[in-house]
């Protein structure tokens, strides 16, 4: 059986069911459905102000739905009952900003939660901090403050800080939206390299080349609904509906 064929048989990781939200007269998201399997990269594009990010944000409980499920792994995280922080260890979420404590160094950016909400001790996080770091190339980082850090570097420490709360789902926001052009690049090999060691992944960006090479599935969001999805070949070559084609004609103005 392909591994795609394998992931059809599976139960999603992650579940979004018929989501409604609403700032008061503003709708921004309309009975949204989507379902992400383990190990899936699903990249999500569209216009700005489609629900592309509302979307992810609800996915974690920072933004409340106003009706919908959510399912994490099979248990609806809609229900109220359950523990937020527990949940957002298991959905890690990386931001168009870094969000990083300014008066602590690198090292101390990624144990800090590991210590605190995962009671881990000091030299076992600083140990697994120390090889994260490594992975997202900024190893000889570790004692430099993010004011010292580049605009790249300071989100690939954004981005290592998430994976040491050890989640099942990493969520990306538009992660390369607020760096100089020269410096996507890095981020975006991070991305890469995170998405073939199997990470379930969740991205909204503009990056069209990551959304061919890296997505299994690219979603089109506008309106405040999923107007087209399927392999990147598809919907980025192909597309079937007027709206997607506008979105991608523009795209190539730019």
């Amino acid at each position: 059986m392909s591994s795609s064929a394998t992931r059809a048989a599976e139960q999603p990781i992650l579940e979004l069911r018929d989501i409604h939200l609403a700032f008061g007269n503003n709708v921004v998201l309309k009975g949204v459905d989507l379902a992400v399997q383990r190990g899936e990269v699903v990249v999500i594009v569209g216009p700005s102000g489609g629900g592309k990010s509302s979307l992810l944000r609800c996915a974690n409980l920072l933004q409340r739905i106003d009706s919908g499920q959510i399912l994490l792994e099979g248990v609806d995280l809609s229900s109220g009952s359950l523990n937020e922080n527990q949940i957002r260890q298991r959905v890690g979420m990386v931001f168009q900003h870094y969000y990083l404590f300014p008066h602590l160094n690198v090292l101390k950016n990624l144990t800090l939660a590991p210590r605190r909400v995962l009671k881990e001790s000091p030299a076992d996080a600083e140990v697994r901090g120390r090889e994260y770091l490594r992975k997202v190339g900024l190893a000889e980082k570790a004692d430099h403050y993010p004011d010292q850090l580049s605009g790249g570097q300071q989100q690939r420490v954004a981005i290592a800080r998430a994976l040491m709360m050890q989640p099942h789902v990493m969520l990306f926001d538009e992660a390369t939206s607020a760096l100089d052009p020269e410096l996507v690049g890095e981020v975006l090999a991070v991305m890469k390299d995170l998405a073939k060691s199997g990470m379930t992944m969740l991205v909204v960006t503009h990056e069209m080349g990551f959304a061919r090479e890296v997505g299994d599935r690219v979603v089109l969001m506008a309106g405040g609904n999923i107007v087209e999805q399927g392999p990147p070949s598809e919907v980025l070559d192909h597309p079937k509906q007027e709206r997607t084609k506008q979105f991608l004609s523009r795209m190539t103005k730019h």
